[in-house]
């Protein structure tokens, strides 16, 4: 499973014209499910998402997670992350889960977050999203649990 964390000052999906999701302070995780990935890799990505030490401390330094900081976490399904972009000018995606399987496991992921987190909110899988934040740093990382194949 691949995350794109993004640290933000507030963060909003939309879908249809309404809003789905909202955070202000926190993360935004885009999250791609990968063919082979299980429960398993749901739970360490998950678990590196929120301990991820990305916020300020007292003196400035990236030393507090998301909880510490008091943030919320935007979990917003976005397969396209899952892409082989190595050759050519058209990315593959068979790398990406079936969508069935992505929808689950993203879920998974999202319902074991609702009971880690206070401030939680999703997007919508398989939907026409627009996501709108506003980048703190900026400060971006990719964060990868291969599947076990």
């Amino acid at each position: 499973m691949i995350a794109l964390l993004q640290r933000v000052s507030e963060a909003a999906v939309h879908v249809n014209g309404l809003e789905v999701g909202a955070i202000r302070t926190g993360l935004l995780a885009l999250v791609a499910v990968e063919r082979h990935d299980s429960e398993k890799e749901a739970d360490r990505l998950l678990e590196r998402v929120l301990a991820y030490r990305i916020f300020p401390d007292s003196e400035g330094r990236m030393n507090l997670d998301v909880r510490q900081a008091g943030g919320g976490l935007l979990l917003v399904p976005q397969f396209t992350l899952a892409a082989n972009t190595r050759k050519g000018n058209r990315p593959s995606f068979t790398g990406a889960a079936e969508p069935a399987e992505g929808q689950r496991l993203f879920e998974y992921m999202a319902g074991r977050a609702r009971g880690l987190m206070s401030d939680l909110a999703t997007g919508r899988f398989g939907a026409d999203m627009k996501v709108s934040l506003v980048n703190d740093g900026p400060v971006t990382f990719w964060l990868q649990v291969p599947p076990a194949t």
